[in-house]
């Protein structure tokens, strides 16, 4: 499908254009999610996104489908309670990387846990960009913020690793750069039955390229071009070969009992004692 056709059918073309500064690639991730949900054939009446507050949560305001903007941090655990309702329900989370795994981070693990049939795409440009700059759980070590104008000194966070050591059953990293990858991911994330993940790799060139001079939203692409190597690759190459580089494309993926599923059993195991 066209991309143009694409936006008549999956975007509220009334709202458009979108927020984003000139450069930031949440277009791209947003536009892979509607390809991906496109490449399903996935009922819009069926489907519910939801997000959380950011950069990235604007985008359901653009998607025509139901939707859900909720408060900071809270988007999977809306999400937890639309599924448990209304198990048939194809729900897709939309969230950064500071709503997800900072104030959103309990949510993230326990819906891991759980294995719940929810899909969430992380928007993850390592910054916090709607409410100015502050370092988020990504943050590159020694990387700048408005919180963290001599570098920062936390560690940050793999959030697939997090996510997998949690329980997800599905796992995956995509960049915005390599958008046909990125679309399969989040397809295959989507038509998963259990929780599943997709870390996409965005770039911010207002506030994370100002504050740690990585230039314009084009270099700051290249940047990702030059640097993120596919898994498979990336795993052949000698240690030398290795440094500084970063990988994408599917970390893990099982079959585990999906929670609902679980949960409508216990209800007729319930039910059947009555």
């Amino acid at each position: 499908m066209q991309p143009s056709k694409l936006v008549q059918k999956y975007f509220r073309e009334a709202n458009l254009p979108t927020i984003w500064c000139p450069g930031c690639s949440h277009g791209i991730t947003t536009k892979a999610i509607a390809q991906a949900i496109e490449n399903l054939g996935l009922d819009k009446d069926n489907t519910v996104i939801v997000s959380g507050i950011g950069c990235s949560s604007r985008a359901p305001g653009y998607m025509a489908f139901n939707t859900v903007h909720t408060t900071h941090g809270r988007a999977i655990a809306f999400a937890t309670g639309i599924k448990l309702s209304k198990p048939e329900l194809n729900v897709i989370v939309i969230t950064g990387d500071g709503d997800a795994s900072a104030i959103g981070g309990n949510h993230l693990i326990h819906a891991a846990r759980r294995n719940i049939d929810i899909t969430v795409v992380v928007f993850n440009n390592n910054i916090y960009g709607m409410t100015g700059g502050q370092y988020s759980p990504t943050t590159p070590t020694g990387a700048f913020g408005t919180t963290a104008p001599y570098g920062n000194v936390d560690q940050p966070f793999d959030i697939l690793k997090l996510a997998e050591g949690a329980g997800a059953t599905y796992t995956a990293r995509g960049t915005a750069y390599h958008t046909k990858q990125l679309i399969s991911y989040i397809t295959k994330a989507i038509d998963h039955k259990g929780f599943s993940i997709v870390d996409a790799i965005s770039v911010c060139p207002t506030y994370y390229g100002r504050r740690n001079q990585a230039g314009t939203g084009v270099q700051m692409m290249v940047w990702l071009k030059d640097n993120f190597v596919e898994k498979t690759v990336y795993d052949k190459l000698p240690e030398d070969k290795r440094a500084g580089k970063f990988t994408y494309g599917e970390f893990h993926q099982e079959d585990r009992p999906e929670y609902t599923a679980e949960y409508q059993k216990l209800i007729e195991h319930v039910r059947g004692e009555q």
